[in-house]
């Protein structure tokens, strides 16, 4: 089975209604009446995956069903052409995506894909490999989260229990300013109003140089936080 990353073009052009890519995955939220209808959801779910051998990772809360699918062992080749095993969206969760969006329109469960998001961190560093081994143990108790699904260094639990952490360039002499920020994965249709919410809030743009892809915010003491939204088909090459 091919198992190529996609590209995000290729992504976006697949015309997945009620998924958006954030981060390394696709996700989608399902608004439910109450448990019950999330769980029959879920099972059918389950075993779509089953027939294909690839599953979602799950959540259920209070009227909604949240799922992400993404590959474990995508193949990323670099510019040398050699191969990375890598955390990716591949045809198999495209595949899987467009079949789960069936399933929910048969249980009349209906998607609300723009209030999808994910957390991740940042820090930034000019010694990612001294300091990894450090984070993995404090945010996960794993070794083997450093570098996991990634070829760089950064911080990936398995489990998902906790948020990404990948390492910035940084002059390694640096003391002073902010080294952590948060990375705020939001879908593209309610990027902007995200921005202007922070913003009315007391918020300040301080960087779109990379908007729409990225947009840096900072708060009045100016902490920084950055929303950042998937690239469209038309600006992906």
């Amino acid at each position: 089975m091919d198992m190529d990353m996609l590209s995000r073009g290729e992504i976006a052009e697949a015309g997945l209604t009620d998924w958006r890519k954030l981060a390394q995955g696709l996700h989608a939220r399902y608004l439910v009446d109450d448990f019950g209808t999330g769980a029959r959801f879920v099972v059918a779910v389950g075993e779509a995956g089953d027939a294909v051998g690839h599953h979602p990772s799950v959540s259920i809360g209070a009227g909604y069903v949240d799922l992400k699918l993404v590959s474990a062992d995508a193949i990323y080749r670099d510019d040398e052409g050699t191969e990375h095993v890598v955390e990716w969206v591949t045809r198999l969760d495209v595949d899987l995506a467009r079949r789960i969006t069936q399933i929910a329109a048969e249980h009349g469960v209906p998607a609300d894909p723009a209030s999808v998001s994910v957390v991740e961190l940042g820090l930034d560093t000019g010694r990612s490999a001294t300091i990894a081994p450090v984070w993995a143990a404090l945010l996960t108790g794993d070794a083997e989260a450093q570098g996991h699904g990634s070829p760089s260094d950064e911080i990936r639990d398995p489990t998902g229990r906790v948020p990404n952490l990948w390492f910035g360039d940084a002059d390694e002499l640096q003391t002073e300013g902010q080294r952590f920020h948060l990375e705020v994965y939001v879908a593209p249709e309610v990027a902007a109003q995200r921005i202007a919410a922070a913003v009315a809030a007391g918020g300040t743009v301080v960087d779109d140089s990379d908007a729409p892809s990225l947009t840096v915010i900072a708060d009045h003491d100016g902490n920084t936080g950055v929303i950042c939204v998937a690239a469209s088909p038309e600006s992906t090459s």
